[in-house]
């Protein structure tokens, strides 16, 4: 089934692709106080949603697929005091995405149901973890839209 391989990959990549293009379509017109402001004495601002979400796709697939290292500070990305800036906080995003890309590339049609095990997720192979993320970005997503609208009033 080489073409269910092929198609699988293709949606994920169109996903991911356009799940960061919203991200920064989003965060285009925000300044970088903006981007890291909390509107509500709860939850998040802009930009520790993103930090959070690059950490997610780090650790999820960048370290437990891809191998790459990454070790979280999951704590930190919904707390950093000292925030970089809202471009270079969004090239990390763009970095996380690239190397999400590129593992996807990567996968055989049998690298897709190998196990898989991580802390802090019930996935136990590799496809679902990555539609997971994919879910995530856009949970997340939906959240950033909202902060983005109370944040123009």
């Amino acid at each position: 089934m080489p073409e269910l391989d092929s198609t699988l990959s293709t949606a994920l990549l169109n996903q991911y692709s356009a799940n960061l293009a919203r991200i920064r379509d989003l965060a285009t017109p925000l300044t970088d106080t903006q981007f890291w402001t909390k509107p509500f004495p709860y939850g998040n601002s802009f930009g520790h949603l993103v930090l959070h979400l690059t950490g997610n796709l780090n650790y999820y697939i960048g370290a437990q697929i891809a191998k790459t290292g990454y070790l979280r500070d999951r704590e930190r990305e919904f707390t950093e005091s000292n925030p970089p800036s809202k471009e270079d906080v969004l090239k990390g995003l763009d970095a996380a995405v690239a190397m999400v890309m590129e593992a996807i590339r990567g996968q055989s049609a049998a690298d897709w149901a190998k196990p898989y095990t991580a802390v802090g997720t019930n996935s136990d192979n590799r496809l679902d973890i990555v539609i997971q993320c994919a879910a995530h970005m856009q949970h997340h997503i939906g959240q950033i839209i909202y902060l983005t609208y109370e944040l123009k009033r």
